[in-house]
């Protein structure tokens, strides 16, 4: 099965590599005979499908997930071998669709206005004035 990443991406089943292996956790005895637990693999650097630039952004958005340039998920949650596909399956898509993200514009630094600063000295001599009030008690003998 093919994952879809966007309108313009899909990744073959060709590029995915699946490993199986016994999970732990529940199932009973059923456990020590089924490979449940699912591994999910795809190598960024050999992909055909992705564009020079995507690869880029993939290896250096995840370095720290990579072992010789190929992206891991593992799911072992479920009993059955088929769920626990399903979930690995989404686990890379998301992660794909994350790293591709084109990066947030940088913020551009801008000086408050002349009207704000003078909203803000107002707002302070204001309150100032009001804590002056409340001092100002005056005597009863008065």
């Amino acid at each position: 099965m093919n994952l879809t990443i966007s309108s313009s991406l899909v990744i073959p089943v060709s590029e995915l590599q699946w490993r199986f292996s016994k999970a732990s956790g529940p199932g009973g005895q059923n456990v020590n005979k089924t490979d449940s637990r699912v591994e999910l693999i795809f190598d960024i650097k050999g992909s055909s499908v992705l564009l020079p630039f995507q690869k880029q952004r993939l290896l250096e958005m995840y370095q720290s997930r990579l072992g010789s340039g190929c992206l891991r998920v593992v799911a072992a949650e479920e009993r059955s071998q088929y769920q626990n596909r399903q979930l690995a399956s989404a686990r890379m898509t998301d992660l794909l669709r994350e790293g591709l993200k084109p990066p947030p514009k940088t913020r551009k630094a801008t000086k408050p206005t002349r009207a704000s600063q003078q909203r803000r000295v107002d707002s302070k001599k204001h309150r100032g004035a009001l804590k002056q009030q409340r001092q100002n008690k005056s005597s009863i003998s008065d």
